[in-house]
């Protein structure tokens, strides 16, 4: 079976690309002692999400028009939490003295605050989000994220837009 042919496979294809993002996320987590800081517990959301997306087309592997609904969601998806990973590259970048103050845990936040006052603040970000804690080749951990979220954004594009022969 050619996954660039089917998209049930090129859909299925993409949810494990997903799991394998979580699944490093969590090795750096408990294997490597890299605790998350409020963006990136946003960034895993968004990649689960992403994840289910691509597994319920999977799962519903839809013809003509169809497989257009998931040519317009599977991208956004992926996108809305490719963006966080940007605003979270871009804090990483700023001046030493531009970078926002830390705040409180998310856990805190989310126990204390109105879940739209919680996002707002957690997307302005904070002085722990601006920490590099991990690089290869020279790119921090959430420019990777936002890297692969996007190709993950495109291959969902290209593996469901209606017409393509099958």
């Amino acid at each position: 079976m050619n996954i660039l042919k089917n998209p049930r496979a090129g859909n299925f294809a993409g949810f494990l690309a997903c799991v394998g993002m979580m699944a490093c996320a969590l090795f750096f987590q408990y294997g490597m002692d890299l605790e998350p800081c409020p963006l990136c517990v946003f960034q895993r959301v968004g990649t689960i999400a992403l994840g289910l997306a691509f597994l319920i087309a999977a799962i519903h592997n839809p013809a003509g028009w169809g497989r257009g609904v998931y040519v317009m969601l599977i991208p956004s998806v992926g996108l809305a939490a490719a963006a966080v990973s940007a605003r979270h590259v871009w804090l990483q970048n700023l001046p030493k003295d531009q970078v926002p103050a830390c705040g409180p845990d998310l856990s805190f936040m989310l126990d204390t605050f109105p879940l739209f006052e919680v996002l707002s603040t957690v997307l302005s970000g904070s002085g722990e989000c601006a920490d590099i804690s991990w690089q290869f080749l020279g790119l921090s951990m959430p420019a990777w994220v936002m890297i692969l979220l996007g190709a993950l954004s495109a291959w969902a594009v290209w593996v469901n837009v209606p017409g393509r022969r099958v």
